[in-house]
């Protein structure tokens, strides 16, 4: 593999975290469909990615130094 990502921008880790929540709710008796897991596989990364870009926002709006080009 080439490059590396952030842990919460793998689909993997979300797919598998939707998983293991599905088979803990039916425990609990609630189904939850493969295609509903994909659902919110895709719901859960676009959240995470719209969290990465708020944060990333407010980190630079509240930021106490400015961006610079040259030393």
């Amino acid at each position: 593999m080439n490059g590396m990502k952030n842990l919460f921008a793998s689909k993997t880790v979300w797919a598998g975290l939707v998983v293991i929540l599905a088979t803990v709710a039916q425990f609990f008796g609630y189904e939850i469909s493969a295609a509903d897991q994909a659902s919110i596989v895709v719901i859960l990364t676009q959240a995470a990615t719209l969290l990465g870009g708020a944060v990333a926002i407010y980190g630079r709006v509240t930021a106490t130094k400015k961006i610079g080009g040259r030393g």
